[in-house]
């Protein structure tokens, strides 16, 4: 039996180092929130796995002090493809313009992400740490804390803190000891997911086959990523048995057959194989007293359409800023109601897209795959019906009303509204260029176009809207001479206003964002 006297206490205890708790113990690290991770494996995840990275993505990881290493590793893309049999039906562009300071995606394996994360960890010394080979046994959570239980190399140990967030994925054990269940959806179409490692000259572009003649009656996707590695993905037939499905004497001719078939005919070798089927699944909450949940553990989504790790990382840059004003004092602890607002109504939107995507990729029964099948052929000669094939890519979701949705005085754009992403534009600030979204991340922030007041714990950003310069800052917010954005820490848009607030109404505005109860 462990003693309370020997557990190593801190702030936050996370539990799961893969991109969503290395991204969270990352930025409570530059919050100033100290925080400890734990981890069952004994390093870095095996194979690609989540491959795809939003440019809201790159964002977070930008705060969390890791989007220049993936930005320098990584491949971006904005083009998509699609074929039924030998003939494109559908090619996508996602926006963007010259000067972007990201791809709208971002291909990279997700080992690559978790050790730019890890390493960034190291700018802020004794404020973050990973414990590997670290898994939870048993999980004691209270009123005023949380004690959890681990196997170690070294034996058991106990870790007691004041928060817990459960990010150890989608057979998380924090969840299973709390005795909770994800709900909603599991198909039953099933993909073999492969990494292979081969020479292409081909651009980085999202591409897909329906019934292509290399595998008849199946779908095909195909990324490029760093390293000269395609990661392939192929839906089994029905009466094909998934354990068989992924021996290496089954998986390999049929991917040779769809490289010979494409034109890719420089030597090859596989690195990694695994098998899918979607699931369109969320836990009820979010929050459980001192427990919070996040990314796979909270909510699983299909694959199609990239919503995995991005809703995952968005989940981090949700929380990272209500745990630490809770931890510090600056804010109640009901703040953190919020999250659970929040990002569950953002999970189940990118369940209901995903479900729709899932539903084409790869559908449920024959009533759904005849209506594909037609989709797909009047698609060549009917460029109307063509968004239909479309998985729709992962987007930054809207936030319902709460008592962080400030004042909205109406200005042109639903873009800059409260609950949505502050859009990212370039402008120059202090003698030079800068994107806005850098600014985001550490604090508030008071955006405007004019004289802005000084309020405490607030970063007063003045642009002047007559230098041509912020010119495209001005037109994304829909921004007129003197008004004024309050963005939070996590880049949402909080409040908006014709004429910028005064110091007492943008402190009275504050305070009830706090949630504190004399406020």
């Amino acid at each position: 039996m462990v003693h309370d006297d020997k557990a190593l206490h801190t702030p936050v205890l996370i539990a799961g180092g893969g991109p969503v708790g290395l991204a969270l113990a990352a930025l409570l690290a530059r919050l100033g929130v100290r925080s400890r991770v734990i981890e069952q494996d004994g390093g870095y995840c095996s194979g690609s796995r989540a491959i795809c990275l939003s440019r809201r993505s790159l964002e977070i990881l930008g705060w969390a002090g890791a989007a220049e290493a993936v930005q320098a590793k990584g491949l971006g893309w904005t083009r998509g493809r699609s074929h039924f049999r030998e003939r494109e039906v559908l090619a996508f562009d996602m926006p963007h313009a010259p000067g972007d300071r990201f791809a709208p995606m971002t291909n990279i394996q997700q080992f690559y992400v978790e050790e730019y994360l890890h390493r960034a960890m190291a700018a802020w010394p004794g404020m973050a740490e990973v414990h590997w080979a670290t898994a939870v046994e048993a999980v004691d959570a209270q009123p005023q804390g949380v004690a959890v239980q681990c196997r170690t190399p070294e034996g058991t140990q106990r870790f007691t803190a004041d928060w817990l967030v459960a990010c150890d994925g989608g057979r998380s054990t924090v969840r299973e000891q709390l005795g909770l269940a994800l709900e909603g959806t599991t198909y039953e179409g099933r993909y073999v997911i492969v990494d292979i490692r081969q020479k292409s000259v081909r651009p980085t572009e999202r591409l897909a086959w329906f019934d292509p003649p290399s595998n008849p009656g199946s779908t095909v996707l195909m990324h490029r990523q760093p390293d000269d590695v395609w990661r392939i993905d192929y839906q089994l037939r029905e009466d094909e048995d998934p354990q068989a499905a992924v021996l290496p004497q089954n998986v390999l001719p049929r991917v040779r057959a769809h490289l010979e078939w494409m034109g890719e005919r420089e030597p090859w070798e596989p690195l990694w194989i695994s098998i899918y089927n979607a699931k369109c699944l969320s836990l009820a909450r979010y929050r459980h007293g001192r427990v919070l949940f996040a990314g796979d553990a909270a909510h699983l989504v299909p694959i199609f359409g990239v919503r995995g790790l991005n809703s995952g990382l968005d989940d981090a840059g949700n929380l990272a800023w209500k745990l630490a004003a809770a931890v510090g004092g600056s804010a109640a602890d009901a703040l953190l109601d919020t999250y659970d607002t929040e990002r569950r109504a953002a999970a189940l939107l990118n369940i209901e897209f995903g479900s729709r995507s899932t539903e084409f990729m790869a559908p449920p029964h024959r009533g759904f795959a005849l209506m594909r099948e037609a989709v797909l052929r009047l698609a060549a000669a009917e460029p109307a019906i063509r968004h239909l094939i479309n998985p729709r890519q992962s987007a930054p979701v809207p936030y319902p009303a709460t008592r962080l949705t400030g004042t909205d005085e109406g200005l042109p754009h639903d873009q800059g509204a409260p609950g949505r992403v502050a859009p990212e534009a370039r402008a120059w600030l202090q003698g030079r260029q800068r994107h806005l979204t850098e600014l985001f991340g550490a604090g508030w922030v008071l955006l405007g176009f004019g004289p802005l007041p000084a309020v405490e714990g607030v970063q007063a950003v003045a642009l002047d809207p007559h230098d041509g310069r912020n010119g495209e800052a001005l037109e994304r917010y829909g921004a007129c001479p003197g008004s004024a954005w309050l963005v939070r820490p996590d880049g949402y848009v909080a409040a908006r206003w014709r004429e910028a607030p005064g110091a007492a109404a943008l402190q009275a505005c504050l305070r009830r964002m706090s949630y504190h109860a004399h406020h």
